[in-house]
């Protein structure tokens, strides 16, 4: 991982993600999640204009779906598979225009296809990322049985040594998987329940909430955190640095996983022309390894997949999901109920 990631990522840390931003191109602002302003990302877009996009950063995708429609402006957004329909159905995102994108064509075509990705014949979401959540652990501190269950979490001799992601799609993934739902969209408010009691079990080891990667790595490099419920580049990049650290997406019960791109977001106030520009210089090859071989995650870059996936732990999408539950949109009345429980979960209640 290069410089940049580690001093700027981690120094954005140290503070709530969401009063962070990095100035730098006026002309294009993103509204992304930390860490993703590695220009290694898009360095094609940094040799045409010399320098970054201005970034503005979220932890959760409902905190940047109400800061949007709080009047938030920015030209780019970076949601999730299960928030894409909300952010199209409240008018906040508009289609993109695929003609102005070169390797369009080389992006899976299961990612442009995606529930609420491809409507009435316009797309609204550029696919970029895949990957997991999953139990992420010290193999120093946890035994192979432990990091075997999701019920470790909930395991007391844990307690102050947990970090689970302030999300409240991936928290709600591991309460259902830990309660034996794997499709949240079967899900009755009965098994909603079930879920937020585990999360509240969990609640009582739990050390952090965290917000971004640098945060979480930093607590796991140290041994203060040994178990987390984590993304990829957790233990990609952990591993990579010497610290024995794993993820385990193979738990009894299972793990997370998830598709995320890039949406145009109505009424921006910058340059149309260089939004593009960003999303070609994401699309690009090397931009795709990157992503794969450095921080863990796949890419919607089909040829590049195909070349070297399998040997970074990704076969196809359907393989790399099975077992796994899926994060899918959910119903509005699901939702809802999840967010709102999940802030009383933390708040301790």
């Amino acid at each position: 991982m290069n410089l940049f990631m580690k001093t700027i990522v981690s120094a954005a840390a140290v503070v709530s993600i969401s009063s962070v931003s990095i100035a730098a191109d006026s002309d294009l602002v993103v509204f992304d999640w930390a860490g993703y302003e590695d220009p290694n990302f898009f360095q094609k877009y940094i040799d045409k204009h010399g320098d970054i996009p201005t970034y503005s950063f979220f932890s959760d995708e409902e905190e940047a779906f109400q800061k949007i429609r709080a009047g938030f402006k920015a030209d780019l957004g970076h949601p999730c598979s299960q928030s894409v329909i909300k952010w199209r159905e409240a008018g906040i995102i508009e289609p993109i225009d695929t003609s102005r994108l070169k390797n369009w064509d080389k992006v899976i075509p299961n990612f442009k296809n995606m529930q609420g990705f491809n409507v009435d014949g316009k797309q609204w979401v550029v696919p970029i990322d895949w990957g997991a959540t999953a139990l992420t652990y010290r193999t120093d501190l946890v035994s192979e049985s432990e990091a075997a269950t999701l019920q470790s979490f909930a395991d007391p001799k844990f307690a102050g040594r947990i970090s689970v992601v302030d999300n409240v799609d991936d928290a709600y993934a591991l309460g259902f998987l830990a309660t034996g739902v794997t499709d949240w969209n079967k899900a009755t408010m009965a098994d909603l329940d079930k879920a937020s009691a585990f999360l509240r079990e969990v609640h009582k080891n739990v050390r952090t909430y965290w917000q971004d990667g640098a945060e979480v790595r930093s607590l796991m490099a140290s041994g203060e955190i040994a178990l987390s419920w984590s993304w990829n580049e957790v233990a990609v990049i952990l591993e990579s640095e010497g610290a024995p650290v794993a993820m385990n997406r193979d738990t009894q019960e299972g793990s997370s996983t998830w598709v995320c791109g890039y949406v145009m977001l109505k009424d921006g106030n910058g340059s149309k022309d260089k939004a593009y520009d960003f999303l070609n210089a994401w699309l690009e090859e090397s931009s795709a390894q990157y992503i794969l071989t450095e921080w863990g995650y796949g890419h919607s870059h089909g040829e590049v997949m195909d070349a070297i996936g399998e040997e970074n732990g990704f076969g196809t999408l359907a393989s790399y999901s099975k077992n796994t539950l899926w994060q899918a949109p959910v119903s509005p009345k699901m939702r809802e109920a999840m967010i709102k429980e999940f802030e009383l979960i933390k708040a301790g209640f």
